[in-house]
């Protein structure tokens, strides 16, 4: 422990007496200085013992008071009055004043130097620092060794806790608890999500301390690891107290332990990616017999399962703030997705490509919920989602997904799935705007006529065309004879060039006016 005025009271050497603010004595001395100025503040930080003979205060009980004011404004932790010297005793207006402001406020006796007090004071720092350090670097031994055991990570959390008295966990890159000691702090920690999303926007190393989650009284840090831009993990702790130097030593000791081990892991977790992603390639093109010969049995049951791909892009939208980070998301996303499986022990292969996430998992897995649902969640991202197939109709689902996620970007959804591609209507997916300037063009001729002349061919072409070339019933519509919508037809096909008996023309003009052209 530092040293304390109470523990200076203590040392009959001293031959110290409490004259006022015998209730604070338990706070520590940081360091003892000297000075016989009337105003010393500005050479004080706070925490001091302030040692005075008073020989520049005389005998004002209102200077006096202003003096003692002023040393507790300036948060000093007691004040050592010498007697002998200056005073034969400590005057009364100043034993009054400290009473007044809880200044503690010692009588040092003649015979005792002030220069012994100070030794005191740093003989007990020297040894408090002595221990902080002997204690830490012990506490770094027991880390290490439990960084060894076969359940290093969780060892290494429970030695952790237990020498802070509190709780400590650790986070994947994704922000997902996965490993907390004791077992209630699982649950504690996991509410602190919003305060790991704001530290990930911050290179690693990184801290910050924080309120306890749920209103609790803890103190809680957290620390990113890694040694790039993006953090690999996050380790939390939290305490009843504040730490010391002591535990902040041992905090850095368990970040730096962790930081190694997910550092260590990083190239082997690469490499598990740059090999799904290449089995994940040859199922899309075709060759499921090479794949499932490639994978063996380190994906288990995945390649003789119904499986969905997962398709994801930045979605375009044109509101997008210029902090903003698309292919962030998309890296975060994977982490989180891949999280998800290592949760539910499921097997996945995905492939982070550029701008486009690809995931391929058991259908009705927890992987494929957690993807969509993070999708759903995430504004940044569109998606979509193909049907169940198996694996030799990978081909075929990378396509489905392509065309979902077409749909998805245009019509400003965060997910489709294959199965709404063909169901509704075609006509939603005409509001591009470039259908629209097609649409325009094609019947601007036509508009331009009826704005001139007489015929309303735009009307009556609508009408034929809903009628399927009916003649009578589309005159009917019209109220007019049909040889006059002949003879309008006629003109449509003169103004346009085309001839209204090709099918396709016939759907490129209704599409048209179905566009709103």
């Amino acid at each position: 422990m530092p040293p304390t005025l109470a523990s200076l009271v203590r040392a009959s050497a001293l031959k110290l007496t409490v004259l006022a603010g015998g209730d604070r004595l338990d706070a520590p001395v940081r360091w003892v200085h000297t000075s016989e100025l009337d105003d010393p503040t500005p050479y004080l930080e706070g925490g001091e013992l302030l040692l005075t003979t008073g020989l520049k205060l005389g005998s004002d009980a209102e200077a006096l008071r202003e003096y003692v004011y002023r040393l507790a404004d300036a948060e000093v932790v007691g004040l050592g009055f010498g007697v002998g010297l200056g005073h034969d005793t400590v005057p009364e207006a100043l034993v009054s004043a400290a009473e007044e402001r809880g200044l503690p406020l010692l009588r040092v006796p003649r015979p005792t130097p002030f220069i012994a007090i100070s030794k005191a004071v740093s003989a007990a720092i020297a040894a408090d620092q002595y221990k902080a350090v002997t204690t830490s670097l012990e506490a770094q031994r027991e880390l290490t060794r439990a960084a060894l055991a076969p359940d290093g990570t969780g060892a290494l959390l429970s030695r952790l806790a237990a020498h802070l008295n509190g709780w400590a966990a650790l986070y994947d890159a994704s922000g997902a608890v996965i490993a907390a000691s004791p077992d209630w702090a699982g649950r504690r920690a996991a509410r602190l999500g919003g305060e790991i999303e704001r530290l990930r926007a911050r290179p690693a190393p990184a801290s910050a301390a924080v309120a306890g989650p749920g209103g609790t009284d803890d103190r809680v840090e957290i620390q990113s690891l890694g040694t790039g831009r993006r953090p690999r993990g996050f380790l939390a702790v939290g305490t009843a107290e504040r730490l010391d130097t002591s535990d902040r030593y041992v905090v850095q000791a368990a970040v730096a332990l962790l930081t190694l081990s997910l550092e260590q892991s990083r190239t082997l977790q690469d490499a598990e990616r740059r090999f799904g992603a290449a089995l994940l390639r040859m199922l899309l093109a075709g060759e499921c017999d090479h794949a499932r010969t490639v994978a063996g049995r380190r994906y288990g049951t995945l390649l003789d399962r119904p499986v969905r791909l997962l398709a994801v892009e930045p979605a375009q939208r044109q509101d997008r703030a210029e902090r903003d980070d698309p292919q962030a998301a998309l890296a975060l996303l994977a982490d989180r997705v891949e999280a998800a499986a290592a949760r539910a022990a499921e097997p996945l292969l995905a492939s982070l490509d550029g701008p486009r996430l690809t995931v391929l998992a058991a259908d009705g897995g927890a992987v494929l919920a957690a993807g969509t649902e993070l999708v759903g969640a995430a504004e940044e991202l569109a998606a979509g989602l193909s049907a169940a197939v198996p694996a030799d109709a990978v081909p075929a689902a990378g396509d489905q997904a392509e065309r979902a996620l077409a749909v998805a970007q245009r019509r400003g959804r965060a997910l489709v799935e294959h199965g709404e591609v063909g169901a509704g209507s075609i006509l939603p997916l005409l509001g591009d705007e470039a259908v629209r300037a097609f649409a325009e063009g094609l019947l601007r001729p036509l508009y331009d006529h009826d704005a001139t002349s007489r015929g309303d061919l735009v009307r009556s072409l609508r009408a034929w065309l809903s009628r399927h070339g009916q003649w009578d019933a589309a005159a009917a519509d019209l109220g007019v004879h049909r040889h006059t919508l002949r003879y309008r037809m006629r003109r449509v096909e003169e103004i346009l060039g085309r001839s209204l008996d090709d099918p396709d023309v016939r759907m490129e003009l209704w599409l048209a006016l179905k566009s709103g052209g």
